[in-house]
């Protein structure tokens, strides 16, 4: 009884809240309900946008009042334990919201190191896809932005005049203000142009899902033509894995690192201090002969080295 009466509660309010909450379309008023109460308790989108689909499949596949053939269906799934946690996570949700009593069971997530793509390949991806998937994977190589944060920019979250852009960070995480570069400033330019875009259009149509699904698409059609299965192995958030690492081992800054990847803890960033043996004799050097040049280098991210000659010496990693 309770549920029928919750469920037409959600259904009075489908319409006024899936407009501003997009994870809510196509669910059953009984898992609706549960997102509903997220919703209004202020939970980030990427929460309930997980919540949601987590339900759905548990709901798919189980009856939802029965708690052991949960259990069961999340033990036999292939698939790593932290996923099966967010799973439970998420069940764990719904019982408390309708009162079920259960014993949630602890997967606890394996030890697996973050396998990082190399330059080559991530650039082989970018001049592979076709726009707007390729301007999406600039933006994911140089902002380490999640993907539902690429997707959720808006036009006016860019800065096209500084090369900055303000994220929504995901995951309750930190603000964040990413550089890119002018290149990626003028592909965006000519794609906001193309597209009559206006400040609070939406500046990539589609959601994260979608991102992933077409990223995977041609990802596997180019590991085929290239006869390079290494390349499946690719995930789209490897992108910003990547920006981590390689942010890491031009600057040493670890605090930086932290904030551009919108990180609550410095624990979860310094996994990216450990990922990548970078080649120390692959150096640019240039010199400098006055303080303006010197000023230019460093602002450039060059590192001094010494002076010969009354020449001043400056390094940076390629």
């Amino acid at each position: 009884m309770l549920l029928t009466v919750l469920s037409v509660q959600a259904m009075s309010h489908k319409r006024r809240v899936t407009t501003s909450t997009p994870a809510l379309f196509n669910c059953n008023p009984p898992v609706l309900n549960v997102l509903i109460k997220m919703t209004n308790e202020g939970k980030s989108h990427y929460t309930i946008h997980f919540t949601s689909k987590a339900l759905s499949l548990i709901e798919h596949n189980c009856n939802m009042q029965d708690p052991e053939q949960v259990k069961a269906f999340i033990a036999k799934r292939n698939v790593s334990n932290g996923y099966k946690r967010n799973l439970c996570i998420a069940y764990n949700k719904y019982c408390k919201y309708y009162g079920i009593t259960w014993n949630m069971p602890q997967y606890l997530p394996e030890g697996k190191a973050i396998k990082i793509p190399t330059k080559e390949k991530v650039e082989m991806l970018i001049a592979s896809a076709r726009k707007p998937l390729s301007i999406k994977l600039a933006i994911s190589k140089e902002t380490g932005l999640r993907p539902i944060e690429l997707c959720n920019l808006k036009v006016k979250d860019v800065d096209l005049e500084q090369r900055l852009i303000y994220p929504t960070t995901a995951k309750n995480g930190s603000g964040k203000v990413p550089k890119i570069s002018n290149s990626l400033k003028e592909t965006l330019a000519e794609h906001m142009d193309t597209h009559k875009l206006n400040p609070n259009d939406k500046l990539f149509k589609g959601n994260a899902d979608d991102y992933g699904k077409h990223y995977r698409a041609m990802r596997n059609k180019l590991a085929e033509k290239l006869h390079d299965p290494t390349i499946k192995n690719i995930r789209l958030y490897d992108l910003r894995h990547y920006f981590a690492t390689t942010l890491y081992a031009k600057t040493r800054d670890i605090l930086l690192v932290k904030q551009q990847m919108g990180h609550k803890k410095i624990e979860t960033t310094l996994i990216y201090t450990q990922l990548l043996n970078f080649n120390d004799d692959e150096w640019t050097c240039k010199t400098a002969t006055n303080i303006q040049e010197a000023t230019a280098l460093i602002e450039a991210g060059f590192e001094y080295v010494t002076e010969l000659d009354g020449t001043k010496l400056f390094k940076k990693r390629k």
